[in-house]
């Protein structure tokens, strides 16, 4: 099922980014639907067939723990609202992608909670392939050429987090949970979607 839906895919993009230009794809979903595999099988198809690409995954770019949790805000907004520098990455990476010949990126790193700095040099023309959650909030949903929704059940997703993280039932309850819903009633990421993959 998977290889089918990303051969689909493939076969709707490959030749979109040509000719010096560059098409943005943006792999949506909610937490443990399966993007970065289905990125990552993409990215092995195009590379099978010499297609210039680059991926990025939103979740390096988060924003240290101190901005995200115990900020006074309630749990479901500090995952939505500031997990992500959402206007910061507006500016550094979706307002420069399609015509910058490299980006500038800050880069989380989990084990010492810090970000470092790096430049990223794309490819002058091809794919570039941006996987995460939110993708289609307001902010950024207008910088991709193609959107793909990869839903998936609660449930199903749920059983894919490591036993002692799902122990904390009330995490997913109040932040993530929540924030999920809120994403969902506001954007209507399956609806506005291009594709939808049923996970």
């Amino acid at each position: 099922m998977l290889k089918e839906e990303v051969d689909k895919l493939a076969d709707v993009i490959k030749d979109k980014g040509t000719d010096h230009q560059r098409y943005v794809v943006g792999i949506d979903g909610l937490s443990r639907s399966g993007k970065t595999t289905f990125a990552s099988e993409l990215g092995i198809r195009l590379e099978a067939e010499n297609i210039l690409f680059r991926t990025f995954h939103m979740d390096d770019h988060i924003v240290e723990r101190g901005k995200r949790y115990d900020t006074g805000q309630e749990e479901w907004y500090e995952y939505y609202r500031l997990q992500w520098n959402v206007k910061g990455l507006r500016r550094e990476l979706f307002e420069e992608i399609r015509n910058s010949s490299q980006v500038t990126l800050d880069f989380y790193n989990n084990n010492s909670d810090t970000r470092q700095r790096r430049t990223i040099t794309l490819p002058e023309d091809g794919i570039i392939i941006i996987e995460g959650l939110f993708l289609q909030r307001s902010e950024w949903k207008d910088y991709f050429d193609y959107m793909v929704y990869l839903d998936c059940p609660r449930e199903k997703r749920f059983l894919r987090e490591k036993e002692a993280i799902r122990a904390n039932i009330s995490k997913f309850i109040n932040r993530y949970w929540k924030a999920e819903e809120y994403y969902i009633d506001k954007e209507q990421p399956m609806e506005n979607a291009d594709m939808v993959v049923e996970g």
